[in-house]
């Protein structure tokens, strides 16, 4: 029985090994297919037998859904808007956040990108605004201060009507710097500025928390200055 079971892992690996080679070898009988695969393979996550996989799906479906597919994405990439007042992706030129009477406009949630957004809405329990930066500083990079948002964020405070910023981007030492130097930047104005608490983990990014442990983070926020000692 236990020979029997080597010889067919043997065997099933070998056909695994064969199917891999050839998948990564033989060339495909349509030039255009080629093309598609090669394309969807370009997406984060997507290799190649992946790709295959989901153009040759696309083949199976109706003319329709393809066109439908193709058209969303189009449409999406073609008029698609950042909101002119916290940068994030919208419809309009103010995003329904921002044109929420019901959201407190003096507390800002400032955030590294469009996927934090998201994760803290799926909390439900903040009731601001945001303010996406579009990364982090990150001098190895080439990331400084000009190539984020944090211009328009020091104006809005400068502007009044501001009483309090949350920094809410990932416990890394690029996270860590971010928030440091916007705070240089706000420290002198008569706002409060606060951290998410560390009930994210150090290192961890803020779309993969769970949505508990997020929303706490937000509501049991700390002092931006109290966090500055654990640097």
């Amino acid at each position: 029985m236990c020979l029997y079971y080597k010889a067919s892992n043997f065997f099933f690996n070998n056909v695994c090994l064969s199917f891999l080679y050839l998948c990564s070898t033989m060339e495909m009988s349509s030039k255009l297919l080629e093309r598609a695969v090669a394309e969807i393979s370009q997406l984060p996550g997507i290799g190649k037998r992946t790709a295959l996989r989901l153009a040759l799906h696309l083949l199976k479906q109706p003319v329709e859904q393809t066109q439908h597919l193709a058209e969303a994405l189009q449409k999406m990439r073609e008029d698609i808007i950042f909101c002119h007042k916290c940068h994030n992706i919208s419809d309009a030129e103010v995003c329904h956040i921002c044109a929420n009477p019901l959201r407190d406009a003096s507390i800002i949630c400032v955030v590294e990108d469009i996927r934090d957004v998201m994760a803290i809405e799926n909390t439900g329990l903040f009731k601001g605004v945001y303010h996406v930066l579009g990364g982090k500083i990150s001098p190895i990079d080439g990331v400084g201060p000009s190539q984020l948002t944090v211009v328009s964020l020091v104006n809005k405070v400068k502007q009044g009507g501001v009483k309090e910023l949350i920094f809410a981007l990932s416990s890394t030492m690029e996270g860590d710097t971010t928030n440091f130097y916007i705070y240089r930047q706000v420290k002198d104005y008569n706002i409060i500025t606060s951290a998410i608490a560390r009930g994210i983990a150090i290192g961890d990014e803020l779309e993969f928390a769970d949505e508990v442990t997020l929303g706490r983070s937000i509501l049991h926020r700390v002092p931006f200055e109290n966090s500055l000692k654990n640097i």
